[in-house]
């Protein structure tokens, strides 16, 4: 994979401060810069800012739009000035997660090892979106268990230190997110869909992108991560303090699939 020796125009990422957005995108700028010749500008904002600089075209792509439900309003909204260059990722979804070795597969049967629990689930901060959905839940399937407030890193220190030893535990979990990577979980089934349905996550870009940019266009469109892929990204950028660093060392291990990625290689 070499360089293209002509100056290229720079390419404008923006990225909310989510987990895997922020993986994501730090992958496809060490990819466009080191493998394809561009620059890559980064910004960080809240989605609907984003939307509306893709809309307005001061933005070229956002890797990050999780559809057809969370950012539906957006692509109602500012939909014919986007285009939307397909999913990246299958399957992202909020939940209650166990290790896979817990022998029970649905929320409805909690109750009936709420012992096996403790009588309680482990949560993150309070004002995260996934605890008031929780306590839907709890409310929902009248669970005899109590949501314990708590953070993201107490939540999966507490899920290693329960695998550690073998022991049940549920907690609050959402994917992509590196915990997938690190250990064998499964969501609990959720029949009565308090957490809403799987979804994709796509990128769009401002409208006339494929026209303006059709190699990076085409490379963004080549650009998918399976679960373990992500998560192993994710895994890898949390333990660095410098995410362009891990991505390099992700794309060292993953270089046949970055290079069905990139144009013409």
């Amino acid at each position: 994979m070499a360089l293209n020796v002509f100056a290229k125009e720079t390419v404008k990422l923006a990225y909310a401060n989510w987990a895997e957005g922020i993986a994501m995108t730090n992958l496809a700028k060490v990819i466009l810069e080191d493998e394809m010749g561009y620059d890559v500008e980064t910004t960080m904002a809240d989605p609907g800012l984003i939307f509306v600089s893709l809309a307005q075209g001061n933005q070229d792509a956002f890797l990050d739009a999780w559809l057809p439900i969370t950012h539906e309003a957006y692509i109602k909204q500012f939909g014919d000035k986007l285009t939307d260059l397909g999913y990246n990722f299958e399957g992202a979804r909020i939940g209650l997660v166990v290790p896979e070795y817990v022998n029970i597969n649905s929320i409805e049967e909690l109750n009936n090892s709420k012992d096996k629990f403790d009588s309680q689930i482990v949560g993150i901060d309070a004002g995260a979106g996934i605890m008031s959905t929780t306590y839907s839940a709890i409310d929902a399937y009248d669970l005899d268990l109590e949501l314990i407030e708590s953070s993201g890193p107490v939540m999966t220190a507490s899920l290693a230190n329960a695998i550690d030893k073998k022991e049940w535990i549920v907690v609050t979990g959402w994917q992509p997110h590196w915990k997938f990577a690190r250990f064998a979980l499964k969501f609990l089934d959720d029949p009565k869909e308090v957490y809403g349905k799987a979804e994709n996550l796509h990128t769009m870009a401002r409208r006339n992108f494929i026209i303006d940019m059709p190699e990076v266009a085409q490379f963004l469109t080549h650009f998918y991560l399976n679960s373990q892929q992500l998560g192993s990204l994710m895994d890898m950028i949390s333990n660095s303090d410098d995410a362009e660093d891990a991505a390099r060392e992700w794309i060292k291990q993953n270089k046949k699939v970055v290079e069905n990625w990139i144009p013409n290689n």
